[in-house]
């Protein structure tokens, strides 16, 4: 069987993380170096693909609809997202790290289908906090994938996301009609408990992290 290499190598912004991008034929897995769990594989999408359609089917109608994605990863969001959308809708992925977008553009775009060659799409650099905290109003959905769900693992900032704070400032970014989707490793109660005490309507939906049916259980939940 053949092995794993190591195609590319990207830091955190500000923690020094560093991750390990790796091809074996068609696969593609993303490390943290040191490690030797995986933070995505490109054979377990099926929940990262359920983040966008769940989200993206509530507001499809809605003409020119605007989505905000936190995190590119290996583009399957954005490419589940697209596909749930009309031609007039527009998707911003907010990436933090640089080189993510970089190995999209390249050999990792095959896996997702290379979603950001879509002129529907753009890429933010930078961390999805900087968007939120505006709070414009202005997008229709906001889906939230940037670490291990409510419990930043890879970066401690992300935790913020998930605070009051941060759900405070993602409710404000979105249109009257607007959803907000997280999606996250595992169920959390004190999250969902979080989001209601927000004013949110809450709707946590298992999903599957390879396709209905197969593979480990993941969560998403849909707030609005």
């Amino acid at each position: 069987m053949a092995r794993f290499e190591e195609i590319g190598t990207a830091t955190i912004p500000g923690d020094g993380t560093r991750l390990r991008l790796l091809q074996r034929n068609d696969e593609f897995s993303i490390k943290v170096a040191g490690t030797t769990g995986e933070l995505m594989n490109s054979r377990l999408h099926g929940s990262e693909d359920a983040l966008a359609t769940l989200a993206c089917d509530r507001i499809a109608s809605q003409p020119e609809a605007r989505v905000l994605i936190g995190g590119l990863g290996m583009g399957f969001t954005l490419a589940a997202a697209l596909s749930a959308l009309p031609q007039d809708a527009r998707v911003t992925v907010a990436e933090l790290v640089p080189e993510v977008e970089a190995w999209n553009r390249g050999p990792l775009g095959s896996a997702a289908g290379y979603p950001l060659h879509d002129a529907r799409a753009s890429v933010h650099i930078g961390d999805v906090a900087e968007l939120l905290r505006e709070g414009k109003g202005s997008w229709d959905a906001i889906l939230l994938d940037v670490d291990n769900g409510p419990e930043g693992m890879t970066r401690k900032e992300n935790n913020w996301l998930y605070s009051p704070a941060g759900i405070s400032a993602a409710q404000r970014s979105l249109s009257s009609d607007g959803v907000l989707a997280y999606w996250s490793a595992g169920p959390e109660h004190a999250f969902t408990e979080r989001l209601r005490r927000a004013g949110l309507s809450v709707e946590p939906v298992t999903v599957r992290a390879l396709r209905p049916g197969k593979g480990a259980r993941h969560v998403i939940w849909l707030a609005w």
